[in-house]
């Protein structure tokens, strides 16, 4: 059998026919037709206020962190158990990160731990929503509306998952999608900032358009455009948002795809669970997920790193997940140790991401199961 990777992209639809037009339509700009087309799809589709296309998810938290002026000396809460971009929006701007632990059952922040941190400097939570599954949104827009707190939806991970019923990027403030080439839904790069406030939508275009009142020149209310503002170059070009209106036609079918293939792994690896050989994920009861990932958690860290060199050695690329940011060489910068976070740290040591994507075959996953049942069972018989 031929190397299974972690991730592989895909073709879904019309995405290279889609491609063509652009080029042809003679703008490969930003914010022509496809990026105009994936906004509105956004919008009906998943029940956002107003959404901004962008070249990345990363650049989507860039902007929130703009829109809620976050200076230098505000304090910013997130988890440490997530990647890089979360911190670094809100780090450019010169905030102070507050990390806060993780659950350990569905590896989001800990609602519960998020006021001992917040002080008069806090100026916004950005809630994860690790591997698709929502954290609990109601807990955390209660803490934000009591201190009078923004709250940024890190949705990378998360389009079209639903917590009690509404879609995730429609409960914070701003919300940040990923259309990395890792993602459900992709673009190569892209993204799109999600806008839940009327009175901010404003202001958002004006810094996605570099910080001038471009649109309101387009739409005749002035005779020419200026700088008025912070902005800088957040646009996708055509080329991107293309691609991905030919994805976005044919996500229902993507996520069919994805949870077929997330279900099996869950019912053919639920007896190395009932056995303790590991864990599965948690989805709780009011949560649907969208199955970005399926991940298994090991015992201990050795075995992790055992069973990922044995699928390695079958050429099946499985993979661990975020180094914790508090504990990172700019983490212990900014003065953070080994140990302040312990669920963070043993999560860490002992996930393993399984190969997911669309054209994943089932003898692909039959095959990975088996190694990991094999693994399991060899090593009980050892001990």
């Amino acid at each position: 059998m031929k190397p299974i990777p972690f991730n592989k992209p895909f073709i879904a639809g019309d995405e290279l026919k889609y491609i063509t037009e652009a080029v042809k339509s003679g703008q490969l700009a930003g914010n022509g037709g496809f990026a105009k087309k994936c906004q509105q799809f956004l919008k009906e589709h998943y029940e956002f206020y107003e959404v901004l296309m962008t070249h990345s998810g990363t650049a989507a938290l860039e902007m929130s962190a703009l829109l809620c002026d976050i200076k230098e000396g505000d304090e910013v809460i997130l988890p440490s158990f997530t990647f890089v971009s979360t911190a670094n929006a809100f780090f450019l701007r010169g905030a102070r990160l507050k990390f806060v632990d993780i659950r350990d059952d569905t590896l989001n922040i800990d609602e519960k731990q998020i006021e001992q941190v917040i002080s008069k400097r806090t100026k916004a939570i950005c809630p994860v929503h690790y591997a698709g599954v929502s954290c609990e949104m109601d807990a955390i827009n209660g803490i934000a509306k009591k201190y009078n707190l923004k709250v940024i939806e890190d949705a990378a991970h998360a389009i079209g998952s639903k917590y009690k019923g509404k879609c995730l990027g429609s409960f914070g403030d701003f919300a940040a999608l990923s259309f990395h080439e890792t993602k459900n839904f992709i673009s190569g790069e892209g993204g799109a900032l999600i806008i839940n406030l009327p009175k901010m939508v404003e202001r958002a275009e004006i810094i996605w358009e570099k910080g001038t009142n471009r649109k309101k020149f387009q739409q005749g209310v002035v005779d020419k455009y200026t700088w008025v503002d912070t902005g800088s170059s957040f646009y996708p070009s055509e080329l991107v948002t293309s691609f991905l209106y030919g994805q976005l036609e044919k996500a229902e079918a993507i996520l069919r795809k994805r949870l077929s293939i997330w279900n099996y792994y869950w019912n053919n690896l639920l007896v190395l669970q009932e056995e303790g050989f590991l864990r599965l994920p948690v989805i709780p009861e009011n949560c649907e997920h969208n199955a970005h990932m399926f991940y298994i958690l090991l015992n201990s860290n050795k075995e992790r790193n055992e069973l990922m060199l044995e699928l390695r050695k079958n050429n099946i690329l499985a993979v661990f997940h975020y180094i914790p940011l508090h504990s990172s060489p700019m983490g212990l910068k900014m003065g953070y140790s080994q140990g302040e976070l312990s669920v963070t740290e043993d999560i860490s040591e002992r996930i393993l991401r399984l190969p997911l994507f669309f054209e994943l075959k089932t003898k692909e996953q039959e095959l990975i199961i088996d190694i990991i049942k094999k693994f399991c069972i060899n090593g009980k018989k050892n001990k």
